[in-house]
């Protein structure tokens, strides 16, 4: 098995991808805007990968977060809210934003189950700051960390009622960045115990089986690679201090944040400690290179990877989407009823 999460170019499969996923057996596939047109097709299309496979566990995986970041939108999906919402009602009614959190991400995920998605990279638990740059602005759950481990523990016991794995990103911690790293790479110069905030939220949640490193140097850890190509960062913070044992993802690496070739970033990002690299763009030569690498996954990959597997169910039976997002606009209402 490849040790990385490909994406598709289109709305259906090529046969040249249908080949090569084949051949190469990737840890699973993330889907965006490109391959999401109607339910009919983006049911048939992860249906599709599913036979290749001829597995019914596998990794059919998106960024539906609400707000700017969703992939699936109306008016053929429902419009759900940024984090930032869910922050806002904390404020005046903290459980209120837990219950509204849990309902809004258990409607989402209902409609990510029936298109036959099994994995929401959602939510991250970045703690925001004055100088947080808007790559993460209002996606974030709050400005401070139990604030944000509670909202986004929410947000993960939300999804896993639908059966769908959510992720812990961006590990350690993306809410210092200044810069955008889809664009740059952003440097860190907090010390050691001033980014003891950043990586709480993580160690709160950090028996959860599926995360997302950050594309960001962290000075006081390693000065001269981001958190994603660390050794150390991986090792004594995200595996050590945090805790954290489950399937590490690269955040996507394609992005301009890290530098070489696709799959010179992929070799580094795995040597480092990575599990899986998420290789977002669909470019067929770049996968190709990635999958003819060398890099096999570990018996510990394997492992962790069969964590999240087992967490996929079935929905759990409850309340249907409308009823869910009923509560949620009912809850979410409270913080508007309050005076400026």
């Amino acid at each position: 098995m490849t040790p990385a999460i490909f994406g598709i170019s289109g709305l259906e499969l090529t046969a040249d991808e249908r080949a090569f996923f084949k051949d190469a057996d990737p840890a699973g596939y993330i889907l965006f805007g490109r391959n999401c047109d109607s339910k009919d097709q983006l049911r048939k299309l992860t249906d599709d990968l599913r036979e290749i496979h001829g597995r019914e566990r596998l990794i059919v995986s998106i960024d539906q977060e609400g707000g700017r970041v969703a992939r699936m939108k109306p008016p053929v999906w429902q419009r759900y809210p940024a984090g930032e919402a869910f922050a806002a009602l904390w404020n005046v009614a903290p459980a209120s934003a837990i219950e509204a959190a849990r309902a809004n991400a258990e409607a989402m995920g209902r409609e990510l189950a029936e298109m036959g998605i099994s994995v929401d990279y959602h939510a991250p638990f970045d703690v925001r700051r004055p100088e947080t740059d808007d790559v993460i602005g209002d996606r974030a759950l709050g400005t401070e960390p139990i604030q944000v481990a509670a909202l986004g523990r929410a947000v993960l016991d939300g999804l896993g009622r639908a059966g769908i794995v959510g992720c812990l990103k961006h590990m350690p911690g993306h809410g210092r960045a200044t810069s955008d790293s889809h664009k740059e790479l952003p440097r860190v110069d907090a010390s050691d115990e001033e980014l003891e905030v950043d990586i709480e939220p993580f160690r709160t949640l950090s028996s959860h089986p599926l995360g997302m490193s950050a594309h960001m140097v962290f000075e006081a850890w390693d000065a001269d690679h981001p958190a994603t190509l660390s050794a150390n960062v991986i090792r004594e913070i995200i595996r050590g201090r945090i805790g954290f044992d489950g399937l590490l993802l690269t955040d996507d690496i394609d992005m301009q944040a890290l530098d070489g070739t696709i799959v010179e970033r992929s070799i580094r990002a795995l040597d480092a400690g990575c599990d899986i690299v998420l290789n977002c763009w669909a470019k067929m030569d770049d996968q190709v290179a990635i999958a003819e690498s060398g890099k096999a996954m570990g018996q510990k990959t394997i492992e962790r990877l069969d964590r999240v597997l087992v967490a996929m169910h079935e929905p759990d039976d409850g309340p249907e989407t409308a009823e869910l997002l009923a509560k949620r606009d009912a809850l979410l209402a409270i913080a508007q009823e309050q005076p400026a």
